[in-house]
């Protein structure tokens, strides 16, 4: 007995010290990982980095840039549906247990002690907290080390924070697939909707991902998807989360995405979209762009911006079709599946209805055309094979060396890849199954429509296309504006004592350049034809060069430079009389911007793309407006206070009444001058051609009472554009046609005549005052206080009897003036490509 009696106390003994050497090792194991454990309170402050979204005036999403593609959604923003979905896939009983899940342990250790040496991954056993341990403060690595620090921190975790908190950094952090991070992400990327929307299949298949999302692709890996998506489902019935109906539903519905762009999200927005995107990087960084949660609100008007794109690329292609056919894209063998081989043609995304097709067989009255098949989500080449034809009415357009086609198969031949899109008749509807051939047009141009009164760009077009072409011709091409410049140089002097009457001679001017440089002889565009003593009006209507060269000179270059800076379209402008007709280099977005100071009585304007940009927590932290409203808050309501005001403290750059006077001088180009195609819009409108040195570049800029339009066209390297080229005839027949649409619905209104003007009658030719009995060719024209019509001529640049003119100084580029401002011999390249 006492035997017994020792020997049980020996084996209590013994247990005894196995039990304390247990309980030391794991606190010794607790200990030792518990020292190198990262700081867990960091996830208090976690910022993750989260995409910037631009939107357009209306709200519409225009583009999402980030690195990795994130919204951060708070939980109380997360519908229950979603949270169960997750709940159900990953941790049923997670608000239940302190962030261990103890026999999910034993069981994945078991499994472990199975699969050793088989090099198969081991089973997880992670709870949702030990998931958010891992992602954020912990590595990949496979190993009982990592497990163990990660339940210890865990168990740290679930102390600390809320189930709420722990969740909704869960489910704004995982990797979901296709780049998305976090369910709001996701949501839009696969569905295309925002997790408010999703159904119960939709949510089911995102609580399936975050286990193995490359391995649950709904293309590649479809059955496996569904599979697993309807696991996710069994859980949420077998929890009864949802009804038995639901889930039978859910279980039925197919498995289909939506291949969200990563591109512009609003039509023709790509080149406004770019030029956000930069101005973003060039204020905040990188980082902040990518990863700083921005929100954005642009400027642009998507119905405007319609417009634009519409009558730019129309104006383009109509003068490149113009030019005849240069053949088709490339050629294809289309024996067997001829998708295939079309689909692996690199096509452009942003010209629709544009699209690509190859021709399958060619006749004299006809072509059928097979177009070019959809890829899906995996990559896959789409099953459907679209097929058209192609008549004689859809090549006629198609010129080769200049003779007209009689047949389609002089233009089209089997294996050709080209561009076709609906043949419309004159009446504008469609004719069913028939197409128009298309080519990509070689010339280009761009289009900026402003706010004149802010500044506020509303549309920008900065190529034919996008994709075909990232540079933006509207802001980066630095190209000669010809006559477009001369109203800069007729409002500085009218800002110094000219007056739209003042007379100047148009005749033969030679100047000479010095220093062995030679002569210079501007001439109008109709060589030798001259128009004597001119008014300034008449001499801005015609676009005259020797008038202009000898009102600059009259005024002096520094002068000119000096107004071309004040406007912004020059940073420097040379003191040479051949830059007083558009010599320099310039950009549409630069033109238009000076015009706008034109139209809105010369206020200065900044250009903006953006209105607002607030930081992720919803705080602004840039905004475009900085005018001052006075009593514009009132917390209390209307109490008979005095009416809010607005503080306009921009700068004066021009004198309203000379910003007057200059504007009617160009609605006077409109009316009877070289613009005369713009009437045709029907609403006051006031602006100016301008071409270039070999018709090389053609210009128009012009502006309503509350819209300023620029409209350039050119070859990217700069070439003729054919010898009837102006700007005239191009770029102002672009400029009408969007006029018509964005001034559609507004009422006729006439640009505000400024206090303290005088609008005295005058003869229109002569300029001088109209006498009682005058019902002729009389105007009103625009004085300033102290300045009258004229009684008698006095007409600068007569005082020598020769006609020649003292030089100016330094020396003088050759230059031959062409329609509107161009030149022959012009300096420099003519802009940057």
């Amino acid at each position: 007995m006492r035997l017994l009696v020792r020997f049980l106390g020996f084996l209590f003994a013994a247990g005894t010290v196995v039990f304390l050497v247990g309980v030391a090792g794991v606190a010794g194991a607790i200990w030792h990982f518990s020292k190198d454990l990262p700081d867990y309170s960091q996830l208090q402050d976690y910022e993750p980095p989260v995409m910037t979204r631009v939107h357009a005036t209306d709200g519409a999403l225009l583009g999402e840039y980030s690195k990795e593609r994130r919204l951060y959604l708070p939980i109380q923003a997360v519908p229950k549906l979603v949270i169960n979905a997750f709940l159900a896939a990953e941790d049923k009983n997670f608000y239940e247990h302190g962030g261990i899940d103890y026999q999910g342990m034993i069981r994945a250790a078991i499994l472990y002690a199975q699969n050793y040496g088989s090099n198969r991954r081991p089973q997880g056993a992670s709870t949702i907290t030990q998931q958010v341990a891992k992602n954020f403060l912990l590595t990949n690595e496979v190993s009982f080390s990592r497990k163990i620090k990660e339940a210890l921190l865990a168990m740290r975790i679930e102390r600390a924070y809320s189930k709420d908190r722990i969740l909704e950094l869960y489910l704004n952090e995982i990797y979901l697939g296709l780049g998305a991070y976090g369910i709001a992400a996701a949501s839009l990327v696969y569905f295309d909707k925002s997790v408010n929307e999703l159904t119960v299949a939709e949510a089911a298949y995102l609580a399936a991902l975050p286990k193995a999302p490359a391995a649950l692709h709904p293309v590649r890996n479809h059955a496996r998807a569904v599979e697993r998506r309807n696991y996710v489902i069994d859980r949420l019935q077998e929890n009864g989360w949802i009804s038995a109906a639901d889930a039978d539903k859910a279980r039925k519905d197919p498995l289909v995405v939506t291949n969200r762009s990563n591109g512009a999200h609003v039509f023709a927005g790509e080149y406004f979209a770019e030029e956000v995107r930069r101005d973003i990087f060039e204020r905040y960084g990188e980082k902040k762009l990518y990863e700083g949660g921005l929100s954005v609100r642009t400027t642009l008007d998507p119905k405007v911006q319609v417009m634009a794109r519409k009558t730019m690329a129309a104006g383009i292609v109509n003068y490149d079709e113009a030019q005849g056919w240069r053949g088709p894209v490339q050629r294809l063998d289309v024996s067997g599946d001829w998708g295939v081989k079309l689909a692996d043609v690199k096509s452009l995304s942003d010209i629709s209805p544009w699209r690509m097709a190859v021709v399958l067989e060619t006749s004299d009255q006809s072509a059928r055309i097979g177009f070019q098949p959809g890829r899906e989500l995996g990559g896959a080449v789409g099953k459907e094979r679209q097929t058209g034809i192609i008549t004689m009415d859809g090549v006629r357009w198609a010129k080769s060396k200049g003779k007209a086609p009689t047949a389609v198969s002089q233009v089209l031949h089997q294996g050709d890849v080209i561009y076709a899109d609906p043949l419309v008749t004159k009446e504008g509807s469609a004719v069913d199954g028939q197409y128009r051939l298309r080519q990509l047009p070689e010339v280009s141009g761009a289009m900026v429509v402003m706010d004149p009164l802010t500044g506020r760009v509303l549309a920008m077009v900065g190529g034919f296309s996008f994709d075909q072409s990232q540079f933006n011709r509207a802001t980066q091409a630095y190209r000669q504006p010809g006559s477009s410049f001369k109203p800069i140089v007729y409002s500085s002097a009218l800002d110094n004592g000219y007056t739209p009457s003042t007379t100047v001679i148009d005749a033969p001017i030679e100047i000479d350049q010095g220093q062995g440089a030679g002569v210079w002889r501007p001439e109008n565009y109709s060589t030798g034809k001259y128009y004597g003593p001119t008014t300034l009006r008449n001499a801005l209507q015609r676009s005259l060069n020797t008038v202009t060269v000898r009102l600059a000179q009259d005024i002096g270059m520094p002068l000119v430079g000096e107004y071309a800076k004040r406007f912004g379209v020059y940073d420097e402008l040379p003191n040479y009389l051949s830059y007083a007709l558009g010599a320099g280099e310039t950009t549409v977005m630069r033109m238009v911007t000076a015009y706008s100071m034109f139209a809105n009585g010369g206020r200065r304007v900044k250009p903006t793309l953006i209105d607002r940009i607030q930081d992720r927590y919803g705080h602004t932290i840039f905004k475009h407006d900085q005018r001052e409203c006075r009593g514009c808050d009132a917390p209390e309501g209307w109490k008979n206070q005095p009416e809010p005001q607005l503080i306009d403290r921009r700068e004066q750059v021009l004198d309203a009444m000379t910003a007057y006077q200059i504007t009617e001088m160009m609605e006077g180009v409109v009316q009877r001058g070289t613009a005369t195609v713009v009437r045709e819009v029907g609403k006051p409108i006031a602006g100016k051609t301008g071409t270039t040195n070999d018709e090389k570049d053609v210009w128009f800029v012009g502006f309503s009472p509350d819209l300023a339009v620029g409209v350039y066209m050119g070859y990217d390297k700069p070439r003729n554009l054919g010898r009837t080229a102006t700007g005239g005839h191009l770029a102002a027949p672009i400029a009408r046609d969007f006029l018509k649409l964005a001034l559609a619905d507004k009422p006729p209104t006439p640009f505000k005549v400024p206090a303290g003007i005088k609008l005295i009658r005058v003869d229109a030719k002569t300029g001088m005052r109209a006498g009682p009995g005058d019902s002729g060719n009389t105007i009103l024209e625009a004085f300033k206080p102290g300045t009258a019509p004229p009684d008698n001529y006095s007409v600068i640049g007569v005082a020598d009897a020769d006609g020649r003119a003292p030089p100016p100084p330094g020396p003088q580029p050759s230059q031959g003036q062409q329609p509107d401002g161009g030149f022959f011999g012009r300096p420099g390249t003519g802009g940057l490509y």
